[in-house]
């Protein structure tokens, strides 16, 4: 047969459409045409395909006109992973191997020039559409790149680590069972055992007020921002914050490790473990948010139910810090661009820290700021208003005296702290489907049950803060995590008072 059809994927986001692999053997003049809308790095798979297959000590047709069409021809096609369909599809071509039972398979890899296989990214994207579609088909991968397409429960993963071990299962004649590559085998959806746990807030001494703030962030999935000098604890204080998370469903771990995987960033010591994504100030818009050409994740997808730190907040880029406004109301990034279009998920919880002035001892009874007024309000105002409605919590972390830091006993430890957080998600989506942070309109009257003296004291604070309706309704949301976390079914004025002491209003800023 001069012709043969080999299936695979690209990768679209967190989409992975189907694409055929057809090669055509021809009469004339010897060549080797690659078509169909492929990058540089696709095109570049000719030298390798003809190498690896050279290497391996199979036949490459040289004297023949050779066509490689990658089929949709309008979608886009990037990354290494097309060379093993395609050095398969030549040589089913050629008769080498037999076509007829490349049919219910899907393969993707880099070959080496040796032959051997290289892991590609997305592998977690890919098997995710392969359990979608209504026919699932037997997908093949480099090893390493199987292990992680292996977690999607429902699939048919098989790893190889050469062209060799994939060849000797299709050929015309069934080479038996003492011919069978060690490098082949089937990889079950079992996942890797959990690994130990990160740092512990019985770690961090003292700091009540955060730490409180902390557990209220967690059970309602509100946005924090700490305030705080040099050294007064806000990073670790952050570090541990995803500690206090409740654990993650398998799902939710598909969709977070898919995003790594499609980074190039999964590891199986990942697996079930909520993220935390702390990028430098200096990193751009682009980086944050995501783009690129074909589109990448960046920062807040990689965060995808887990956690974004950002230290030094005032010290970022206004434009990547704008760029966050959307996806903390929606929970997803759409990333636009001229030739494609793709949306990533984006439900991260975003802990902020910075000093309270450039020097970073304004109000602090350790040290003297030495910060005009002007200075302060300029380094606060960078930080736009609508950006800081949308976090939930401003919370101050003051300094310890050296006295309380020596002699004060350990903390509460993080599975404490997790228990109480995961009774009141649970009360909060058995009653509404949702956290607390993602009401919207209508369901917060529906599901806040608020006492009228509480209505009448929120009424009175949001009127003498001046506080916009973002601003109402979010100290709303926070006070119904807070009645969750005291196990109350209605909100009242002691819940909260509290919410509203969490509404901290920089200087120099205005909400």
């Amino acid at each position: 047969m001069s012709l043969a059809l080999v299936q695979s994927r690209a990768l679209m986001g967190l989409q992975a459409p189907a694409v055929t692999v057809e090669v055509h053997l021809a009469n004339g003049l010897p060549s080797f045409t690659l078509v169909g809308l492929a990058e540089v790095e696709v095109k570049e798979a000719r030298e390798r395909v003809r190498s690896a297959l050279q290497n391996a000590g199979l036949e490459f047709p040289s004297n023949k006109k050779i066509t490689v069409n990658l089929a949709p021809a309008d979608l886009p096609k990037d990354s290494g992973r097309f060379d093993l369909p395609i050095a398969l599809g030549l040589l089913a071509a050629s008769g080498q191997i037999d076509a007829a039972q490349l049919a219910g398979w899907e393969f993707a890899g880099e070959l080496s020039l040796s032959g051997q296989l290289r892991p590609v990214r997305g592998a977690l994207a890919t098997a995710l559409a392969l359990r979608a579609q209504e026919q699932p088909a037997r997908m093949v991968l480099p090893l390493g790149s199987a292990e992680e397409a292996a977690l999607v429960p429902g699939t048919e993963i098989y790893g190889a680590r050469h062209l060799l071990d994939v060849v000797r299962q299709f050929l015309p004649v069934d080479p038996g069972p003492d011919t069978q590559a060690d490098g082949w085998q089937r990889l079950q959806s079992t996942p890797p055992p959990m690994p130990a746990s990160g740092p512990d807030l019985a770690d961090v001494k003292g700091q009540a007020a955060p730490k409180r703030a902390l557990e209220i962030a967690a059970a309602g999935g509100h946005g924090l921002l700490l305030v705080g000098p040099p050294g007064s604890g806000k990073s670790m204080l952050a570090q541990r914050f995803a500690s206090l998370l409740p654990p993650m469903d398998v799902e939710q771990a598909l969709e977070s490790a898919a995003i790594a995987s499609l980074a190039g960033r999964f590891t199986p010591a990942q697996w079930m473990q909520r993220a935390t994504a702390s990028p430098h100030h200096t990193s751009s818009a682009v980086a944050l948010v995501g783009g690129g050409s074909p589109p990448r994740p960046g920062e807040i997808s990689l965060a995808h139910e887990g956690v974004l730190y950002l230290d030094e907040f005032p010290e970022f880029a206004r434009s990547a810090l704008e760029a966050l406004r959307e996806p903390l109301e929606t929970g997803r990034i759409t990333i636009a661009r001229a030739a494609q279009r793709a949306e990533f998920p984006a439900r991260f919880q975003l802990i902020a820290a910075m000093n309270p002035c450039p020097c970073g001892f304004a109000g602090s009874t350790q040290r003297a700021c030495r910060c005009t007024p002007d200075q302060v309000a300029r380094y606060q105002g960078k930080l736009s208003g609508p950006l800081l409605d949308r976090i939930d919590l401003h919370v101050e972390v003051p300094a310890l005296p050296p006295q309380e830091l020596l002699h004060a006993p350990p903390g509460e430890a993080s599975h404490a702290v997790r228990a109480r957080v995961a009774a009141a998600r649970e009360r909060a989506l058995a009653r509404q489907g949702k956290p607390n942070h993602a009401l919207q309109g209508q369901e917060i009257d529906t599901h806040l049950a608020l006492q009228d003296a509480a209505a009448q004291f929120l009424q009175t604070a949001a009127t003498r803060l001046g506080w916009s309706a973002r601003s109402t309704h979010r100290a709303l949301k926070v006070a119904r995590t807070i009645a969750d976390l005291a196990g109350s079914d209605m909100v009242g004025t002691a819940h909260v008072a509290e919410a509203v002491q969490y509404r901290r209003v920089l200087r120099g800023t205005s909400l």
